[in-house]
Parts: C-alpha cells; structure tokens; sequence
C-alpha cells in the first residue's frame, strides 16, 4: 500500500519540497524561465497558502492559493510530476485547496490555466471565462469555479 496525503506547508522543508516539485514541471519540463515562476507570493512572509503532495514520502505534488479579492481565491502553481500524473494527485491538490478556501470564507475561486489542462478543471467544475492568452509563453485560458 503507498502511503500518500496532501499537506498544506507547515514547515521550511515542507516548502522547499513544494517548490522543488514546481520547478521540476514548470521549469525543466515547460521551459518557464525561473525570473516568471517564482514571485512574491512564494516568500515565507506572503499570506499565500502552499500545498504539497507526498507518496511514500516524496513530494510529487504542489499548488498555491492566495487571496485574490475580498472573498476570492486564485488557484496558483498547481504541479503534478510526470512520472505520477495518472495517480489522481491534481485531484487531491485541488480537494485540498477548495477545502481550505471554504475554511477561509472564499465563494469563488479562479485561475489561469494551461490550455492542456483545460479538460481536467472542467471536471472539477470550473468554467472557462476567458479566450485564450499567453502566460510565461504557455497558452493558458481563465477559469473560476463558485463553491
């Protein structure tokens, strides 16, 4: 049996872990230049909250949410490795992240994501708002989702 949770970053180890995972995907494997993928919601001080995936102890997940406006949250930074993206982990990560939004009073939650993974929001029930535009050189589109 694997052993295997999403936690929302608690300790420095943790967040080096979350980040590690980002960087895996968004920088090895898409090419965003490291200048776009870090920011200053990623600094320790940064109310944003951080959410990392382990299975039997290696990180293989991460996402962020963040206030966005009053009552709104922004999805952010939602990673899966490629050697685990059949295991259900953004499903996980984003079950997380929708319960803590709910726990911190957000209504709605919106994001912008990579037209490739269009399909597996629709899934979770978000709605594309927006037509196609590039972010960090990746065609993303805007989404959002009422909870």
């Amino acid at each position: 049996m694997t052993d295997s949770e999403v936690r929302v970053v608690a300790t420095d180890d943790e967040r080096e872990d979350a980040f590690a995972v980002r960087k895996a995907v968004f920088v090895r494997e898409q090419g965003v230049d490291e200048e776009l993928e870090w920011d200053e919601y990623d600094d320790a001080d940064s109310s944003a909250v951080h959410f990392v995936g382990y299975r039997d102890g290696e990180a293989v997940g991460a996402a962020r949410l963040r206030e966005y406006e009053p009552d709104v949250g922004k999805v952010e930074r939602v990673a899966v490795l490629e050697s685990v993206r059949s295991e259900g982990w953004g499903r996980r990560l984003m079950a997380a992240l929708e319960s803590e939004a709910n726990e911190r009073g957000f209504d709605r939650l919106v994001l912008h994501g990579q037209t490739s993974a269009e399909g597996f929001y629709h899934e979770l029930g978000y709605e594309t708002t927006s037509d196609v535009f590039d972010e960090a050189g990746i065609p993303h589109v805007e989404m959002e989702k009422r909870l």
